[in-house]
C-alpha cells in the first residue's frame, strides 16, 4: 500500500473507536437522566442527520481542502459536542454535534483511499478499511460497556478523579464525567494522527459556483447520474440497504438482549462485539479473495443477512445468538466491501472522490434516518422487539432477493467487465 495509508487507518481507527464508545456512553447519560427509551435510536438519528443535510457541500468540500487536514478539522468538531455533553448539553445535541463533524470526515477518509490506489486494490483498501471500521465497532462498544460498567464507575482512583471533575463549576455534574474526558483524548489523538497523513495530490476542477442553490442543483445531477449507472446504481442500492439495516439493528441487539436475555447495558453491548468479530472476518476474506468484478456475486450473502435476522430474534440463549450474531457480521461483510469498492470505483469513474462519496453518504444515512425513525416508532407504539427484528430482516431479504432478480434479468444487456 502507499505511503501514508496504514497512518490514514489508524487515525480512522482512532476517530471511530472514539465514535462509538461515545454512543454507548451517551445512552448511559440518558439513563442517567431518566430519559424515554425511544430516546436511543434518536441519538443516532441526530447524529446522522448531518450526513442528509450537508451532503451537497461535503463533496466538494473534500475534494477543495487536503483530505487529511479536514479530517483532523472534523475531530475537533467531534471534540466540540464532548466537550459540550460534560458542560450539560442535552445527549441528543451533544451527539449531532458530533455527527456534524462525521458527515464531512467520511467523504475526505473514502476520497483520499480511492486517491491513494488504484482500481486494482480498491477491493484491499476497502477490506483494510471496513475492517478498521468494525475493529473500532468492536472495541469502541467493548470500551463503552467498560466505560459505564460499574465495576469501573466503582474504582477508587475513578472516584477521586470523578469528584475532582464534579468539583469544577463549569462541569455538569455526572457519573460519566471520567469517561468523558477518556473519550476527549482518544478524539486529539486522531486529529494528531490525521495530521500525519501525507497529501494524494489529487486536484479537482473548482466547482462552477460556491452558492449553495449551484451546489445543490449539481449534487442531484450528480446523484441521478450515479444510480441511473449499472454497476453503481446496484451497488449504491445494496450499501443504502444494508447501512440503513445495521444501524437499526445496533439498537435491535442492545434492546432485545434486555427484554429476551435480561442483560443490563454494560453487557448488551458486548454481543455488537460479535457482529464486529464476523465483519472482520467477512471483510477480511472479502478484501483478499474477491476480485472488483465478481463484486455482484456477493448479493446472495445480503438474502441470508436478511434471514439471520429473525433466527437471532427468536434466539433464547446467549449460546445460541452469539454464533449467529458472528454469522450475521460474516456475511455482511462479504456482501459490502466488494459492493462498497464496486461503488466507489464507478462513483470515481463518473463524478469525483469526494462527489461520489458524498452521494453515496446521502443515500445511505437517508436510509438509516428512515430505518431508524420507524424502529422508534415502533418502540413508541409498544411493539415488541422480537416482532421488529423479524421485520427488519424478512425486509432486508426480500429487498436484496429483488435485486438479484433485476440484475439476472439485465445479463444479457449488461456490458462486459470492467476495465477502467
Amino acid at each position: 500500500m502507499p505511503t501514508g495509508f496504514h497512518l490514514l487507518i489508524a487515525a480512522q481507527f482512532a476517530s471511530a473507536l472514539a465514535d462509538n464508545a461515545l454512543l454507548i456512553v451517551i445512552i448511559a447519560r440518558l439513563l442517567e437522566l431518566n430519559l424515554p427509551a425511544w430516546w436511543a435510536p434518536m441519538l443516532k438519528f441526530g447524529f446522522t442527520i448531518s450526513y442528509v443535510v450537508l451532503a451537497p457541500f461535503v463533496g466538494p468540500l473534500a475534494d477543495a481542502l487536503p483530505k487529511a487536514r479536514l479530517m483532523a478539522w472534523m475531530n475537533g468538531i467531534k471534540l466540540l459536542g464532548v466537550f459540550g455533553l460534560a458542560l450539560g448539553l442535552h445527549p441528543f445535541a451533544a451527539f449531532a454535534i458530533v455527527g456534524f463533524g462525521a458527515a464531512a470526515y467520511a467523504p475526505a477518509k473514502y476520497g483520499l483511499v480511492t486517491e491513494l490506489v488504484g482500481p486494482q486494490r480498491l477491493v484491499m483498501a476497502n477490506g483494510w478499511l471496513e475492517v478498521s471500521v468494525v475493529c473500532a465497532a468492536l472495541f469502541g462498544t467493548v470500551l463503552g460497556g467498560l466505560l459505564v460498567s460499574p465495576w469501573l464507575l466503582g474504582l477508587s482512583g475513578l472516584n477521586t478523579a470523578q469528584q475532582w471533575l464534579q468539583g469544577l463549576a463549569w462541569l455538569t455534574p455526572s457519573r460519566l464525567a471520567p469517561s468523558i474526558g477518556l473519550l476527549i483524548l482518544v478524539y486529539g489523538l486522531a486529529a494528531a494522527l490525521n495530521l500525519g497523513v501525507p497529501a494524494s495530490g489529487a486536484r479537482y476542477p473548482s466547482s462552477r459556483s460556491l452558492h449553495p442553490r449551484c451546489l445543490c442543483r449539481d449534487f442531484w445531477k450528480a446523484n441521478r447520474k450515479l444510480w441511473a449507472d449499472a454497476d453503481g446504481g446496484l451497488s449504491l442500492a445494496v450499501t443504502t440497504l444494508f447501512w440503513g439495516v445495521g444501524a437499526t439493528l445496533q439498537f435491535a441487539v442492545l434492546r432485545w438482549a434486555a427484554d429476551v436475555l435480561h442483560l443490563p447495558l454494560s453487557q448488551s453491548a458486548y454481543l455488537q462485539a460479535a457482529v464486529a468479530l464476523g465483519v472482520i472476518a467477512g471483510a477480511a476474506i472479502a478484501g483478499r479473495w474477491v476480485p472488483l468484478h465478481a463484486a455482484k456475486r456477493m448479493l446472495a450473502f445480503g438474502v441470508l443477512l436478511g434471514l439471520l435476522i429473525p433466527a437471532v430474534a427468536s434466539a433464547g440463549s446467549l449460546l445460541l445468538a452469539i454464533p449467529l450474531l458472528v454469522l450475521i457480521g460474516a456475511v455482511g461483510g462479504l456482501m459490502v466491501v466488494p459492493l462498497n469498492a464496486l461503488l466507489q470505483h464507478r462513483g470515481y469513474s463518473l463524478l469525483s472522490a469526494g462527489r461520489s462519496i458524498a452521494v453515496q453518504g446521502f443515500n445511505e444515512n437517508a436510509s438509516v434516518l428512515a430505518m431508524l425513525a420507524a424502529y422508534a416508532g415502533l418502540l413508541a407504539l409498544d411493539v415488541s422487539i422480537v416482532t421488529v427484528m423479524w421485520g427488519f430482516g424478512l425486509s432486508i431479504a426480500l429487498a436484496i432477493a429483488g435485486l438479484m432478480w433485476r440484475e439476472a434479468r439485465s445479463m444479457p444487456e449488461a456490458a462486459g467487465p470492467i476495465t477502467h
